[in-house]
């Protein structure tokens, strides 16, 4: 089984962390391929840079499509294009926002998200609403912290994530945490420890989520709103 682990952004560093948290989880028999966006912004903060990253997203997609490749991760929390990446592969893909925040519906009763900067949280929100689970989040929080800090040796980051997840809990009363940027995956054992409650990463969900999904045979849907692109 082949899984591709898609970084949308340009910065390698945080496409090795990514990866590494999701061969942390897979079983022997399953390749994690790993991808950074093309042509890129070195981080997504916001809607442009969004836009900016989805084709060369879909580029790699379809050369995924072509090499086998039995699942897509797209590892940023905004799941950019995932309705057109779901047009041109045919094999299960998810974005970590989705898988993280389905995860944390079934483990808790009530979530908050914790992102970045203040500016994601309404991206967020609108996500959160789109797959059905505004009823269990309390509250998406950001940590004002631009997402690249969280590549920084010192730079506090960390400690700015942690400590809004205590005021989460304090605060929101809610039950588990999802973390609200890929470039977190590599705190969430540490997160855990240090606040007692549930900390969920995407990464490594979607990950699991998706080999389970090709162990079930389980492809995209090509009957409608999935099918493949209508050549112009």
């Amino acid at each position: 089984m082949k899984i591709l682990v898609m970084n949308p952004n340009s910065t390698v560093s945080m496409t090795d962390k990514i990866v590494k948290s999701a061969q942390q989880v897979v079983s022997e028999r399953t390749t994690i391929i790993a991808a950074t966006g093309h042509d890129a912004p070195a981080s997504i903060q916001g809607h442009h840079d969004e836009a900016l990253s989805v084709p060369g997203l879909i580029v790699r997609l379809k050369q995924a499509e072509a090499e086998g490749v039995d699942g897509v991760v797209v590892a940023c929390f905004d799941d950019p294009g995932i309705g057109a990446c779901r047009e041109v592969f045919s094999g299960p893909v998810l974005g970590i926002c989705e898988a993280a925040v389905k995860a944390a519906s079934m483990i808790s009763t009530s979530f908050s998200v914790v992102t970045t900067l203040p500016r994601s949280v309404p991206v967020i929100e609108h996500l959160v609403h789109g797959y059905g689970l505004s009823h269990q989040c309390r509250r998406v929080r950001s940590a004002e912290i631009p997402v690249l800090a969280l590549e920084q040796e010192g730079s506090g980051a960390r400690e700015k994530v942690r400590d809004e997840i205590l005021k989460a809990v304090r605060e929101d009363h809610c039950e588990a945490v999802v973390l609200g940027c890929a470039g977190m995956a590599d705190l969430t054992g540490w997160l855990t420890q240090e606040t007692g409650v549930p900390v969920i990463d995407g990464v490594t969900v979607a990950t699991r989520m998706i080999e389970a999904l090709i162990g079930c045979g389980l492809r995209t849907s090509k009957v409608c709103a999935y099918a493949a692109p209508i050549a112009a």
